[in-house]
């Protein structure tokens, strides 16, 4: 291959073009708890890729994003050599990341619930009494974490993100991603889904911060439908919740290896991406680039 292999994530393999762009490959793994499993999960990658280029379109006016194209058609012919890259594949510019996630959380669920239940607070700030999980916040909150090489990410505060990025630059990635996160969020809910909290990735590109990497997926946020969703309770999401319920009721330790994935857990799970790109794009998930009938 005359592509030049940077880097293969949990999902994503990374290739370098030249000219300071790279292709972004999304797979079809699917991992829980930190841990990749053998089973793929059919076309997650194409929805993955379908998800980003239709918010990057949505978004564009709130900030630059890296990508350039998704139609393998404009792409330069090197990257055919990739396999399947046809509706998987992004061609990016290459930036220099921010050593931050921003995430934005509209909705008091997952790590922030809990560290609420323990000390009423959400990433250290103190919020007011009886708030139900999974109630809507009175505003949406930026709350960073760390970037972890190894095991999960930390959940700081904004002056501890102020104090890795500086003052400046993590002011602009709070006004960016909020904005991000509530464009997102209300054009989600007209389509009858509710986006509880989402995750960013920013970096600089000539000198100017951009939307980087996947943009309001189903593997960078929590969305649930809106008819589902109550206060006080957990609502089903449109994500690799199936993958999680079943590794949870087989007693599995979460360390590898990762027991193997049912058909039916794989299928429910490919459904529930597929669901969440048409209910959101209003598109055929049949009509991407790659998709088979």
């Amino acid at each position: 291959m005359s592509l030049k292999h940077v880097y293969s994530g949990k999902v994503r393999d990374i290739y370098d073009v030249g000219d300071g762009r790279w292709l972004m490959v999304a797979s079809d793994r699917i991992s829980a708890f930190d841990v990749v499993f053998s089973e793929p999960v059919p076309d997650k990658g194409r929805v993955l890729t379908a998800m980003t280029d239709f918010w990057t379109e949505a978004l564009k006016e709130i900030a630059p994003t890296h990508l350039v194209t998704a139609d393998p058609d404009a792409m330069p012919e090197a990257v055919h050599e990739v396999p399947e890259v046809a509706g998987r594949g992004m061609l990016v510019r290459r930036a220099e990341m921010l050593p931050i996630e921003c995430i934005v959380r509209g909705y008091i669920t997952g790590s922030a619930w809990k560290e609420y239940q323990r000390s009423g607070t959400m990433h250290g700030t103190k919020l007011k009494e009886g708030l139900l999980e999974s109630e809507k916040l009175p505003e949406p909150v930026f709350t960073p974490s760390t970037k972890a090489t190894e095991g999960h990410d930390l959940n700081i505060s904004f002056e501890e993100a102020a104090g890795l990025v500086g003052k400046e630059v993590a002011e602009k990635a709070r006004e960016i991603a909020l904005t991000a996160y509530e464009r997102g969020a209300e054009l989600a809910l007209r389509s009858g889904i509710v986006v509880a909290d989402t995750k960013f990735e920013l970096g600089f590109i000539d000198g100017e911060l951009a939307i980087c990497d996947e943009i309001l997926t189903p593997d960078s946020s929590r969305f649930w439908p809106a008819d589902k969703w109550s206060p006080g309770s957990a609502p089903p999401s449109f994500d690799k919740q199936p993958v999680r319920d079943w590794a949870e009721s087989t007693g599995w330790d979460k360390k590898p290896p990762a027991p193997r994935l049912p058909d039916e857990v794989v299928a429910a799970t490919r459904q529930r991406y597929v669901s969440a790109y048409e209910l959101l794009s209003g598109r055929r998930f049949s009509d991407w680039y790659g998709v088979a009938g």
